[in-house]
């Protein structure tokens, strides 16, 4: 071999150090049923989290309540609870119940959204829908559908979040699917998707789209978080974060870096069902994980599973 083929393969092996320098590194976490009991029930399916004013507000797929907990995720602070944010008599388990995928909020007028993946409409198809609340999270009107075309039910939208750009307040929309597609082409990495919407009138109108690096190679996206010009998107299938800077007035991201959610001795997943992720400072991010799968294959991530983590970004000085 010569020296420089030598030279050549020593660039391509990846350093031991630099990889564990991008993993995330947990700081706590709890489970959410240990930390508001059975008030919600024992089915608690995290999909997106929200930090303000010192707590952690959760939305589960399967709950049409949000749930409150304390930054410090202490079983006996006052602040943990059930927030029945849909103010209607549904019973959880009901073929009514709906959940949602996310929660944003705009901090100017304090109002929060929530997000639907997908919503069949006619003739065909299906939609995203968002659904407006105040200050002490009371509906504001009925849900409004995104104006975007979803082909795939299981394949909508996944990550929500609120942004200002000169004065005016826009909704970003994370696909869950590469080129918001399901099936192959959407597990086929390099073609993550935000779909950027301003509201108009009564409807939210599609007025850009933001393109994630091809280089990313996320399988799937589940949870978006923006703060100062950084952006947080995370992704289940790949168990890691990309934290990156946005630029809202071209809408366009640079190509930011990988984090790894911790593995375990075997250099294995052990988080196999993030889905909701916020910031909560320049160099932590809460992220919330769903119910485990059945099955033999997923054993392994029920440790993890209907919980919340707190995690340090690891040499974060973008």
């Amino acid at each position: 071999m010569t020296a420089t083929k030598k030279q050549a393969k020593a660039k391509a092996k990846p350093d031991p150090k630099a990889e564990k320098a991008r993993e995330l590194r947990l700081v706590k976490e709890a489970k959410i049923q240990d930390l508001i009991g059975d008030s919600a029930g024992t089915r608690l399916e995290a999909s997106g989290v929200l930090y303000r004013d010192g707590a952690f507000l959760i939305v589960c797929d399967n709950l049409p309540s949000l749930i409150r907990v304390s930054s410090e995720l202490s079983p006996k602070a006052p602040e943990n609870g059930v927030i029945n944010a849909d103010w209607t008599k549904k019973k959880p388990g009901s073929a009514a119940t709906v959940g949602y995928e996310d929660i944003a909020h705009d901090e100017r007028r304090d109002r929060y959204y929530t997000l639907s993946e997908a919503e069949p409409v006619k003739p065909k198809g299906f939609r995203a829908s968002v659904r407006e609340y105040d200050a002490k999270l009371r509906p504001v009107g009925p849900a409004v559908h995104l104006d975007f075309d979803l082909a795939d039910a299981n394949k909508g939208m996944e990550g929500l979040e609120w942004v200002e750009r000169s004065g005016t307040g826009y909704l970003l929309a994370l696909c869950e699917g590469n080129r918001c597609a399901g099936g192959k082409k959407g597990r086929t990495p390099g073609g993550g998707r935000i779909q950027v919407f301003r509201r108009g009138g009564k409807r939210w109108i599609n007025t850009a789209t933001i393109r994630l690096p091809e280089s990313l190679p996320f399988e799937d996206y589940a949870g978006v978080s923006v703060r100062d010009g950084r952006i947080a998107v995370l992704s289940q299938a790949s168990s890691a974060l990309w934290v990156g800077r946005i630029d809202t007035k071209k809408w366009q991201v640079d190509e930011g870096m990988v984090h790894r959610l911790p593995t375990d001795a075997k250099a294995r997943a052990m988080y196999g069902n993030p889905e909701g992720v916020s910031w909560v400072s320049s160099d932590y991010v809460v992220i919330v994980s769903d119910r485990a799968k059945k099955g033999a294959a997923n054993a392994r991530f029920k440790e993890k599973d209907q919980s919340v983590h707190l995690f340090l970004i690891p040499g974060n000085n973008r």
